[in-house]
């Protein structure tokens, strides 16, 4: 080929689905580009697709300048560092992967909840100390608790199957669902209210998307609504959750723990979080399985090539084909 289309990839993206690209197109890799955002905004204008996972800022003045691009392609399900309405008014296809890591983010949810109910960290800590303290890591069962979903989608779903065969009760709240969806119906999860979840779960997971709806939504006030006793873990998006009020609340015994995956800042620096036995956390780590990866870049990958071979993507969040190469030859 004489002129292969370029694709740029500016955070840590590989796997056999960038190898494959390799072969067939110019592909400049750099992890790190995305804290370079001047050299990013300078480079641009000459590839036809990006790619990207959560940390690169793809806005309306980084897509004014992209003259060429064709397509964005978003290794993850989550897309809120991009700007959709102007990715879409610059007729640029977003491509993602939205449900590739499903599976990893949920038992990844269950690893946190059984670490908070059986006090795992602190016992692990304690025993590698020369510690014997059975009695301080006393832990609860699951068995018949009732876990909260705030969030019945790909993950929550997932999630939800996995509490049944815990023997829990399962309430969920989820705005863009009815009782008869097949997510509520085949989980056997009640839909419920926002505040019955949180004033009843003995254990709450959150897997909200962010929206201007959803930021700070769990804040002191819908915390405060929670049992004394339970347990809040979130792998969904960090700004759902107002870690201020969390350590507030925290600190006062008015919940019993936390695990979080996800934070408001990543990498959050400093934080009163950081200092409770209480909280367990883990950095960004939900979807990040060999397994996973290989499935969402592989997603990413074809739909890329898919766009820039003049085929229409398969996961898509806007449209499947360039608004503005409608009837090109390109």
């Amino acid at each position: 080929m004489a002129n292969p289309k370029r694709i740029l990839i500016s955070e840590d993206v590989t796997g056999t689905g960038i190898d494959r690209l390799k072969g067939k197109y110019q592909v400049h890799y750099d992890p790190d580009l995305w804290k370079k955002v001047a050299e990013l905004e300078g480079m641009i204008p000459g590839f036809e697709a990006l790619i990207v996972r959560n940390q690169t800022k793809v806005n309306a003045g980084l897509l004014a300048k992209a003259k060429a691009l064709r397509v964005i392609g978003r290794a993850g399900a989550g897309y809120d560092n991009i700007d959709v309405p102007a990715a879409t008014k610059e007729g640029v296809v977003l491509a993602f992967s939205p449900e590739e890591n499903a599976v990893s983010v949920a038992e990844h949810v269950f690893a946190l909840l059984l670490a908070l109910a059986r006090k795992i960290p602190g016992a692990d800590k304690s025993t590698k100390g020369g510690g014997w303290e059975r009695k301080k890591y006393h832990g609860s069962e699951l068995l018949g608790k009732t876990l909260g979903i705030l969030g019945l989608g790909k993950i929550g779903f997932r999630v939800a199957l996995r509490a049944k065969a815990f023997g829990m009760r399962i309430l969920a709240h989820d705005a863009y669902l009815s009782p008869t969806s097949l997510h509520v119906t085949e989980s056997g999860a009640l839909l419920t209210s926002f505040d019955r979840v949180l004033a009843e779960a003995d254990f709450l997971t959150i897997h909200l998307p962010l929206t201007p709806e959803t930021r700070g939504i769990l804040n002191e006030e819908a915390l405060r609504k929670m049992r004394k006793n339970a347990f809040l873990i979130n792998t969904s998006r960090g700004e759902v959750l107002a870690e201020a009020d969390l350590a507030k609340v925290l600190k006062e015994g008015a919940i019993g723990g936390a695990a979080l995956d996800v934070r408001e800042k990543e990498p959050p620096g400093e934080s009163p979080l950081h200092g409770l036995d209480n909280v367990i956390l883990t950095p960004h780590t939900a979807g990040l399985t060999y397994e996973a990866q290989e499935k969402v870049v592989d997603a990413v990958a074809e739909d890329v090539d898919r766009v820039l071979s003049g085929q229409a993507a398969l996961r898509y969040v806007n449209f499947g084909v360039p608004k503005k190469l409608a009837g090109d030859d390109w």
